[in-house]
């Protein structure tokens, strides 16, 4: 555990807290979390929770911080960049806003360099994310290091050489625990229909996402493959798949990825004006 490192959360909300749990005394003492939010409320819970000491004002605290991390709302972040600017010396400055371009925040912090910026997804409220992340030149390694150790409390990292990459791993796996709750409000949907109570096509509909996820996890063999073993033709799953081809859901999905990367792309521009 590296017990010397500091960070400090500027937003205290559902991810921010996750990210602590899986950090506090474990990748670093809990006294050496600082988080601040506006919410009173939200503050005393994670005091109570996990120990790390809080503030409902960003004050000088944050100067001695390695590491700065931006867990506001992407609308707030230019904001919470004007508060922060007075105490940036040599802190990493680690982003999991959605749509906020390195290029605009370090612009906003007056040409600061030492940025990366991150996209998470919710299943890090659970231990079992995956984030997306980029560093701009000026992130030392050991800098680095230390964003893919606090991503990697909440589960696995993949790091891109180009930050447009991050809209499309927006589209895939920031936004994509909505399309496999999506998938399996069909599946409960249809086992209704076809006799079973909600609570029997729940179990059926949930542990066969989290089974097959897990197999494809673990098999060395491509998902194309895996899916074909269970595909016999003319069978069950044979006319099933069959239905989805012919209904165009295979590509109604990439379509929905691509307008979902289109919209990332999108909001960085709108959330980017001065």
């Amino acid at each position: 555990m590296q017990n010397n490192l500091k960070i400090s959360f500027i937003g205290g909300g559902n991810m921010a807290a996750a990210l602590i749990g899986g950090l506090a005394g474990k990748l670093t003492a809990a006294q050496n979390i600082h988080v601040i939010d506006i919410s009173a409320d939200a503050l005393a819970k994670l005091h109570a929770q996990f120990g790390v000491t809080t503030s409902i004002e960003i004050d000088a605290r944050i100067a001695g911080s390695d590491v700065i991390v931006l867990a506001v709302k992407p609308q707030q972040m230019k904001g919470v960049a004007t508060q922060i600017l007075p105490h940036i010396g040599t802190q990493l400055v680690l982003s999991i806003a959605a749509g906020i371009r390195a290029a605009d925040l370090s612009r906003w912090l007056n040409g600061y360099q030492a940025i990366v910026r991150t996209m998470p997804n919710t299943p890090a409220l659970i231990g079992k994310g995956i984030t997306g992340m980029v560093a701009t030149a000026g992130v030392s390694d050991v800098q680095r290091a230390a964003a893919d150790a606090i991503l990697r409390a909440v589960g696995e990292t993949v790091w891109l050489d180009d930050e447009k990459l991050i809209d499309p791993v927006t589209a895939v796996s920031g936004s994509g625990p909505a399309y496999v709750f999506y998938f399996i409000e069909a599946m409960q949907q249809a086992a209704q229909e076809m006799g079973l109570t909600a609570e029997q096509g729940n179990a059926l509909a949930v542990s066969t996402f989290v089974g097959a996820a897990q197999l494809a996890a673990q098999a060395s063999d491509p998902v194309s493959v895996l899916r074909e073993r269970v595909t016999s033709k003319g069978g069950t799953t044979y006319a099933a798949l069959t239905s989805m081809e012919e209904s165009g859901v295979k590509q109604a999905i990439i379509n929905a990825m691509k307008a979902a990367a289109a919209r990332g792309q999108a909001l960085g521009e709108e959330f980017g004006r001065d």
